[in-house]
């Protein structure tokens, strides 16, 4: 038997009518929406390069008539607020999206050592295109195809003569995706998420009774989500001139701690497999699987080749469900790391973010105006999210670290229809209608 997504008795702040749907859906021009998703999404846009997008949405909120600012830690990347309604008394709620968009680096160094060139040419990391029926392009999946449907849905409020008792807000940040400042990339021009839904919320001047994360979620929803940890794990040895190394036969004995990463690894990957075993979490809200990998290994310099190194470091990705500290995982590493055969190694945590989810009955009143606008449009409530959603980093993390109560729900993932951008839209204008009253 499915499990209920809100109690029964769970009460909302207005009911939809067929009336209020024939509206909107009028009010909702798909053309008009794939065009917007499409003039979006073939903005470049990468992490630490989303201005001309921030741009875009804030000349388009004012073209469109919304209120509208910029509030950012950098003027180079700010997050753009547009508002709506508020003229009664209602609960405010708030949809954000980011800016920026999975993509190679803008270091061809980086990019060489990370992608391979068939990857590097995937024409989907810049553009985005409709063919045959589908919309394709990375930066339209993620996440400016949502982010238009949201801009669309309050635009066709407005059209339809919707006054809103409670405040819409619209706004789109950068910094979901990432960098996180690393080593010597330090500072304020590689901050990630901390400029962009967190900065939002401490200074965009944003009150949100609710907020929705809108991404794709193939009609899903959660109110919970992973955060994560990446160690960096240094592996110690003796960097030995080649000329006068004696090579030993077993590679265990070999000085050069490189020549420790076949068992390093090994050892890692046999813990990985139990943690994401062990502490995988589901609760009403979603199934959240904490998954780990090594994402990078950096070890001597090729420029000063001919003396092994001293130091080999191992960066691995573990994840964190809302019920998890990263303490648990560095222990369980550091017990790890000690049972092999190195000569010394050490641990640290080079970024931590918590998992977060929403109180189940503080965000109920969201979840069951989201059902029935998924019902109105789409026939059927909407159902919880793959597992894959509730076990990654969106920014409804923030806001339910915040005691906001938030989801994350949107349209398909991959490969929508125009089609599917309208009922997004309109899933999007009816929850707002329904969460905010009428006025």
């Amino acid at each position: 038997m499915t499990r209920p997504l809100y109690p029964s008795d769970t009460q909302i702040a207005y009911t939809i009518t067929d009336e209020d749907v024939a509206k909107i859906k009028a009010a909702i021009d798909t053309e008009e929406l794939t065009d917007l998703a499409l003039t979006l999404g073939n903005i470049p846009s990468q992490s630490r390069y989303e201005a001309e997008s921030a741009a875009f949405v804030f000349d388009w909120l004012q073209t469109n008539g919304f209120k509208s600012r910029q509030c950012g830690a950098t003027p180079e990347r700010p997050n753009i607020i547009g508002e709506y309604g508020g003229t009664g008394v209602g609960k405010n709620l708030l949809f954000t999206a980011h800016l920026d968009t999975e993509s190679p680096s803008d270091d061809p160094h980086i990019n060489q050592h990370r992608f391979s060139p068939e990857t590097l040419s995937n024409p989907e990391w810049k553009q985005c295109w409709l063919e045959d029926g589908k919309l394709h392009g990375f930066p339209l999946y993620n996440d400016r195809g949502p982010m238009s449907c949201f801009l669309i849905a309050a635009k066709a409020l407005k059209k339809a003569g919707f006054d809103l008792a409670g405040k819409l807000y619209l706004t789109a940040c950068p910094g979901e995706i990432g960098p996180e400042p690393m080593e010597q990339w330090e500072g304020v021009d590689y901050l990630g998420k901390d400029i962009g839904a967190n900065y939002l919320f401490h200074h965009g001047g944003v009150i949100a009774d609710y907020a929705i994360a809108a991404e794709g979620c193939d009609w899903g929803v959660t109110w919970q989500g992973c955060g994560y940890v990446l160690y960096r794990i240094q592996i110690f040895g003796e960097g030995v001139f080649t000329p006068i190394l004696d090579a030993p036969k077993e590679v265990h004995k070999h000085p050069n701690p490189i020549y420790k990463l076949g068992p390093v690894i090994d050892a890692l990957h046999q813990w990985s497999q139990r943690y994401e075993q062990e502490n995988g979490y589901e609760t009403a809200g979603g199934i959240s699987n904490p998954k780990v990998q090594i994402d990078a290994i950096k070890a001597g310099s090729p420029m000063s080749f001919g003396a092994g190194t001293d130091v080999c470091s191992v960066y691995i990705d573990v994840g964190l469900t809302p019920q998890q500290t990263a303490a648990q995982s560095y222990h369980e590493l550091k017990d790890v790391m000690s049972g092999l055969d190195i000569a010394g190694f050490e641990i640290e945590p080079m970024v931590v973010r918590n998992g977060y989810e929403a109180n189940p009955t503080d965000v109920s009143p969201l979840v069951k105006s989201l059902c029935e606008a998924t019902t109105a449009v789409n026939g059927s409530p909407v159902e919880l999210a793959h597992p894959a959603y509730s076990s990654m980093w969106r920014d409804h993390n923030v806001f339910n670290m915040q005691r906001v109560p938030a989801i994350t729900t949107g349209m398909p993932r991959f490969a929508a229809t125009p089609e599917d951008l309208a009922k997004s839209a309109l899933i999007y204008a009816l929850t707002a209608l329904s969460v905010c009253g009428k006025q």
